[in-house]
């Protein structure tokens, strides 16, 4: 599956900041001066632990698979083409917390930012490579298309605003499947735990830009915080291309083409906190949920390729 890079992205971030997860829940506080001593440790602990998830990615996962000469795969038409947002999301969030720990070590925050891309680009570029000289898969420039964009749009909002003014965001739920045949599936697709199933189900996952309405409009009364996101996800995804397939176990071929394929757009409120002023000490960890990049939970509205029009009371 193509969510390896985002999973392995997320954890190797997760533990990045955790580093810095103090009791006050200050995520990463900047630093005025350039700090040797901290310049050292942010390479140092961004290289150590980026290259220790990518050997284990290797031996926990390419390792399982055939070996080739390097070579190249045309995936754009795969999944609806949701994987290839996901590539620019795990890019994006990977430079705004790289460039965080630039940051927090005193370097400047435009400079951080280039340091920060870079850094977002090169890791994934990685794992591109691996996939290039996997049997299974190969290197696909879509997935580098992705990959840069997301980071260049991280980079160039700090160069130009000294802000993220609109933030690329994730959010997902739990999918289930009447469908026996299909819950069949999407478990060996997508794995059967909640945990599995946010990072791996295209089905149930949605990817927004959420833009901060006052920064682009200061002289307005609305609320600093108040974001408005377009989305996009899909439906009905059974496999890269197409909804048939042959069981690997039994042999069985399965032609699910009745099962349609669709595009979903929304339209959706948001929350910037860290736009929110939040007094309490404890309370400000919740400022460090809008690092991960994830959505707020809103009412949201849904426009799809099946010219169907719906509104979520709240949507994940």
């Amino acid at each position: 599956m193509r969510n390896k890079m985002i999973l392995i992205v997320i954890l190797a971030m997760l533990t990045q900041t955790s580093v810095f997860a103090q009791n006050s829940f200050t995520f990463l506080k900047k630093s005025d001066t350039l700090k040797k001593s901290r310049l050292r440790i942010a390479c140092i602990t961004q290289g150590s632990i980026w290259s220790g998830s990518l050997i284990g990615l290797n031996n926990a996962w390419y390792a399982n698979y055939p070996r080739s000469s390097f070579h190249f795969f045309n995936d754009m038409g795969e999944w609806n083409q949701v994987d290839k947002i996901g590539h620019a999301w795990s890019a994006y969030f990977g430079a705004q917390l790289s460039s965080e720990f630039f940051q927090w070590a005193g370097v400047s925050r435009k400079r951080a930012a280039w340091y920060g891309a870079g850094m977002g680009i090169s890791y994934v570029s990685v794992i591109e490579i691996l996939d290039g000289f996997s049997k299974e898969w190969g290197f696909s420039v879509g997935d580098m298309v992705a990959n840069t964009a997301g980071a260049t749009l991280f980079a160039a909002q700090e160069i130009a605003w000294q802000e993220q003014r609109i933030a690329l965001k994730f959010s997902a739920h739990k999918n289930y499947y009447q469908d026996q045949i299909l819950l069949n599936k999407a478990n060996t697709l997508y794995g059967k735990s909640l945990a599995e199933r946010i990072l791996k189900d295209y089905n149930a996952q949605t990817y927004w830009l959420s833009a901060n309405i006052k920064s682009f409009r200061t002289y307005s009364n609305l609320p600093s915080w108040l974001n408005i996101a377009v989305g996009y996800g899909a439906q009905g995804i059974f496999g890269g291309f197409t909804n048939d397939w042959t069981d690997k176990k039994t042999g069985i071929y399965y032609d699910r083409t009745d099962v349609k394929r669709f595009r979903q757009f929304y339209l959706s409120p948001d929350i910037d906190l860290s736009k929110i002023k939040i007094g309490h000490r404890k309370l400000r960890a919740l400022k460090f949920l809008n690092t991960l990049k994830l959505k707020f939970p809103m009412p949201t509205l849904e426009i799809n390729s099946l010219g169907q029009i719906k509104l979520h009371p709240i949507y994940f």
